[in-house]
């Protein structure tokens, strides 16, 4: 079903004062940005155009492309960044903008199929019993009790278990471990239900991790989605490139390796008990994976080809492992008949010998790296340009696509963003935001601050922060660029604090879950975080309780990264600047990401604080703060003293 021809009017007049909006949600008030951008989504959802669209904070994109998705009476994907603003978009925003429109449009939620309690998975693990630590026993009988009262499935509602809980790797399934049609489940799988709701709902939410697994791998109900659907709207459209370029490669992981033994192990014992040599083989294979993932440092850490190809340690262990799946193979194909589980055990081993034997290829246009976790080595082949690859999931069957973000354009210029995707065509558009950036925020660029690759950088940047700090009492944010930085950053800190008898709680990332740490932080009100990455953006934090953002520098990739060195000597033969073209936009979007995180609301007051002083020392400074909000600026601290204590009451 086509879009309203009238859907630009609708919309607009949705959000007029006493429309919808305002008669039905408390404190709503109207904002020309978020009306003329409810237009531009309007218009393209009814013409099927390509639209990227960037929306300053606070413009309230939400509602912006929400209103003329429920009013557009086609079918509509939403798909966002991460599962926390999936929810949040399916159990708030949805229901609150549907309500307000009496609009009767029937919405479902679609995640990973590891985000849905498994059966046939959960008997098995309760039948081996085979289980890590006395933790997951408790975890797995919770598990089973969620199960059995549970209409979605969704471990999110499971509130007894955490999400990162190993129990749950043992009671969900992958798309490798599936058994399909083949289940004796079928009929009780949770992800089977929550593809039938999503194929009949009218508009899904979806993230952009599922979005791009499926389209790849036609896995998880998005193939039978997309034909059907009028509009796909990608929220945090910055993501995409970084998404687009993890899912049109391929990988192989020791991981994989453990839990095809592990289920390979289970299934032996349920159907061929009489089997002894898969109970031995499974064994020698998951120690060779192990033995794999020692053959690299024990930190994590990223490794180019020609690092791994100059180990000869490694080299040896990858042989190993081929050589311990083929004989595995061998044993799996003799006893498949005997269960769905083994026979399905057997297409993942073949799978996965597969991949390995295609990983040790040279292919062109796509560069090999490897990256070590803490228990595993990911082996990856990543094509160095996903815009033709993205580009052709775009043509085909008419409809809209819109691309949204806080930070897609580099001094109002879209043309990197475009690029990377392959969205040549598409039109652009931008809204700055309708805080008051001048009055509300100070952007800070200390003086005297070393180059970043000297040592004592991060000393100087914290007795720069210091006094700025103690200004403001507390309510910071440190974004560091590294680990290392982060955990130099919060050693210092906290010396510091103790010097001067200070009451300022310090939160360390990794301490706790993302969620843990923020909740702890919004409720303390004077507390300092110091995070990396992972805290740069999807923060939201309002009021008092931040006033601080600290970055200590501009957030480049580092020079070493396999795929980014890759990409810099491809785009260097073609003559073209690697730097201005594609290192420098994306430091700064994600500089533009971190300074988002200081003023969330019309009341937020606060210093942006950026420590690099090639901010100001390179000619290229100019197109970072240039790109950031118009706050006022300074070098002197003083005048960032004054800011904090107009702030104090008299």
């Amino acid at each position: 079903m086509l879009a309203s021809p009238h859907l630009v009017a609708d919309t607009a007049a949705v959000f007029e004062p006493g429309g919808p909006l305002s008669a039905n949600i408390p404190g709503y008030r109207t904002r020309s940005q978020q009306v003329e951008m409810a237009e531009k989504i309007a218009a393209a959802i009814a013409d099927n155009r390509m639209l990227v669209a960037e929306a300053g904070t606070g413009t309230g994109k939400t509602y912006a492309y929400l209103v003329p998705a429920l009013l557009s009476g086609g079918k509509v994907i939403v798909s966002t960044g991460t599962k926390t603003l999936q929810d949040q978009l399916f159990n708030k925003d949805i229901p609150t903008v549907r309500a307000a429109l009496k609009a009767p449009v029937k919405v479902a939620l679609l995640k990973g199929r590891a985000n849905y309690v498994c059966p046939y998975h959960l008997d098995r693990s309760l039948l081996d019993g085979r289980f890590q630590n006395r933790e997951d026993v408790a975890y797995i009988q919770k598990i089973a009790r969620f199960a059995k009262e549970t209409r979605s499935g969704d471990k999110a509602e499971c509130l007894d278990v955490p999400e990162n809980a190993t129990a749950w790797i043992m009671a969900t399934s992958t798309r490798e471990n599936c058994l399909g049609q083949e289940c004796p489940h079928h009929k009780e799988c949770f992800v089977l239900q929550a593809r039938k709701e999503a194929l009949s709902a009218d508009v899904v939410v979806v993230n952009h991790h599922l979005f791009f697994a499926d389209v790849m791998l036609k896995d998880e109900g998005m193939a039978e989605l997309l034909p059907a659907c009028n509009a796909v709207i990608f929220d945090e459209a910055h993501q995409l490139p970084e998404t687009a370029s993890l899912f049109f490669g391929d990988s192989f992981s020791t991981s994989q390796v453990l839990d095809l033994a592990r289920d390979a192990r289970s299934e032996g014992l349920a159907s061929a008990r009489d089997c002894l040599d898969l109970q031995e083989a499974t064994r020698i294979v998951d120690k060779a994976a192990k033995d794999l993932r020692l053959t690299v440092a024990v930190e994590p850490a990223r490794y180019a080809w020609g690092q791994l190809e100059g180990n000869a340690q490694f080299l040896d262990g990858l042989a190993n492992l081929e050589k311990e799946l083929e004989l595995l193979n061998a044993i799996l194909e003799n006893q498949a008949e005997r269960s769905e589980g083994l026979e399905n055990c057997w297409r993942r081993n073949g799978e996965l010998l597969q991949r390995l034997v295609q990983w040790r290829q040279e292919q062109p246009g796509v560069v090999r790296w490897g990256e070590a976790f803490n228990h595993s080595l990911q082996l990856n082949a990543t094509p160095l340009d996903v815009a033709r690859l993205f580009r052709k999931q775009l043509d085909g069957h008419p409809r809209a696509w819109i691309f949204t973000s806080a930070t897609l354009a580099v001094q109002a210029d879209f043309s990197h963003y475009c690029n990377e995707l392959g969205l040549w065509d598409a039109e652009s558009a931008r809204w700055e935001s309708p805080f008051d950036y001048g009055q509300q925020a100070v952007l800070y660029a200390p003086r005297d601050i070393p180059d970043p690759n000297l040592p004592g950088f991060t000393e100087a940047v914290v007795e720069a922060a210091w006094p700025a700090l103690k200004a403001c009492g507390g309510g910071a944010f440190f974004l560091c660029t590294s680990l290392r930085a982060m955990r130099r950053t919060h050693e210092l800190l906290a010396a510091k604090l103790e010097d001067e008898g200070l009451e300022m709680p310090l939160l360390l990332q990794g301490e706790g879950s993302k969620t843990e740490l923020l909740e702890r932080f919004r409720r303390l009100g004077n507390a300092v975080l110091v995070g990396s990455q992972s805290f740069w953006e999807g923060v939201d934090v309002r009021g008092e309780a931040l006033s601080l953002v600290v970055i200590d520098k501009l957030p480049f990739a580092p020079p070493d990264d396999p795929v980014l060195k890759a990409r810099v000597e491809q785009m260097e033969k073609e003559g073209r600047s690697a730097f201005m073209e594609y290192q420098l936009p994306r430091a700064v979007i994600n500089v533009k990401q971190g300074a988002g995180r200081l003023i969330r609301d019309e009341t937020d007051r606060g210093v942006l604080m950026i420590c690099d002083p090639r901010l100001i020392t390179k000619p290229y400074g100019k197109r970072v703060w240039r790109s950031l909000p118009p706050m006022k600026r300074t070098r002197d601290l003083i005048e960032v003293l004054d800011f904090y204590a107009a702030l104090q009451p008299n």
